[in-house]
């Protein structure tokens, strides 16, 4: 199993060492070395950590006798946050560059996690605040079981010292400063660094198979997880009202046929599609509406139940004209808003597609979510 630390850094490269020496004095080897950070943070660490001999991590390597070849860390290991043109960015100033932060951490993490020889030991304990948000959120879409989450604490006076990159062997006294500023020296075998373990929680079992094919925004792995039930719309003849969610409609006979109708038309609809929430194909105008108009009598004889047409009020849905259709569209409409609210109407309602003389009405939800009792 390879195990690799996952770093944030900024303007302090010192984290990766002391990172590094936390992880081995707990008896963790460290194969490989990769870290996500900005173009002034790229030339830190080259400045400070990858110099030659003379860096900092060449001479942790050294010190505690460590071979080079043991762990894998070069500038091919640096992976510096760029813009849309390729450019790198030089520091995370904007909302735009934490997008960007965001994008660069989703797509590391993705391609070292998907390695099932692997184990990522993510290290959220350097640079800005947002980067190892950033991380951490990266960590909990794509991290596994055996994958851990760290932050490592070093004594306050020591911390970001930029004289300080990991306790010596032998200690020796460097300069630090105190809460007002003044420099005092004091001996490196006082500096503390412990390993955090932060526990998270990682929804990578949750996402299914083609999600997990390439790196993807963390709003798609969101969405894919928010999964509110589907409620099914019930179209009740025989008890004349319709049900949604968990609340019932009684309706009036003549708006109940109507709206039967149209459920109907969308439920029989055999055009072959997975969803037709946007399809308008059994959308009729009104022509095709009165065509069809002994079929509406039909459910409205059967609503009204054994009392005579010519008995029956709203005796107009048996003799439709553009006038009256308008009518019973909008009251059934209120009748919808009233009981369902605004935002089920969008589903619910007999809506309208199209410009005159071409307007054709339809219901827009989906034909699986309908079911009609008659």
């Amino acid at each position: 199993m390879k195990n690799i630390l996952l770093a944030v850094t900024g303007l302090s490269p010192q984290v990766i060492t002391e990172t590094l020496y936390a992880l081995h004095q707990s008896g963790r080897k460290v194969d490989a070395v990769h870290v996500i950070t900005t173009r002034q943070g790229k030339e830190r660490m080259f400045a400070e950590l990858l110099a030659g001999k003379n860096g900092h991590y060449f001479r942790y390597l050294e010190e505690y006798g460590i071979k080079r070849s043991s762990i894998e860390f070069s500038h091919r290991c640096i992976h510096v946050i760029t813009d849309d043109n390729g450019t790198e960015i030089a520091d995370i100033a904007s909302e735009e560059d934490d997008e960007k932060l965001l994008a660069k951490c989703l797509e590391v993490t993705f391609r070292f996690t998907r390695d099932p020889d692997t184990s990522v030991f993510f290290s959220v304990a350097g640079g800005r605040k947002t980067m190892s948000s950033c991380l951490t959120l990266a960590a909990q879409m794509y991290g596994r079981p055996h994958d851990r989450l760290y932050h490592v604490l070093v004594s306050p006076e020591f911390e970001s010292n930029p004289n300080f990159f990991y306790p010596p062997r032998v200690s020796s006294k460097i300069e630090l400063r105190d809460g007002k500023g003044q420099p005092f020296l004091k001996d490196t075998r006082f500096a503390e660094i412990n390993l955090i373990h932060i526990p998270f929680v990682s929804i990578r079992d949750q996402l299914s198979p083609a999600l997990l094919k390439e790196p993807r925004d963390p709003a798609t792995l969101m969405l894919s997880l928010i999964k509110e039930e589907a409620y099914r719309l019930t179209v009740n003849l025989i008890a004349g009202k319709i049900v949604y969610k968990t609340f019932e409609l009684e309706m009036m006979p003549a708006r109940m046929a109507l709206y039967a109708f149209f459920a109907m038309q969308k439920k029989n609809c055999r055009k072959e599609s997975k969803t037709c929430s946007s399809c308008t194909e059994c959308f009729l105008d009104i022509q095709q509406v009165f065509q069809k108009q002994s079929e509406i009598t039909k459910l409205y004889e059967q609503v009204c139940g054994t009392r005579p047409i010519d008995e029956m009020s709203e005796g107009g849905i048996t003799n439709l004209s553009a006038e009256n259709f308008n009518m019973y569209k909008g009251k059934i409409k209120q009748d919808l808003l009233k009981r369902f609210g605004a935002y089920a109407l969008k589903d619910l309602e007999i809506a309208s597609v199209g410009k005159r003389p071409n307007t054709r009405y339809g219901i827009k939800m989906d034909r699986n979510r309908i079911e009609i009792i008659y």
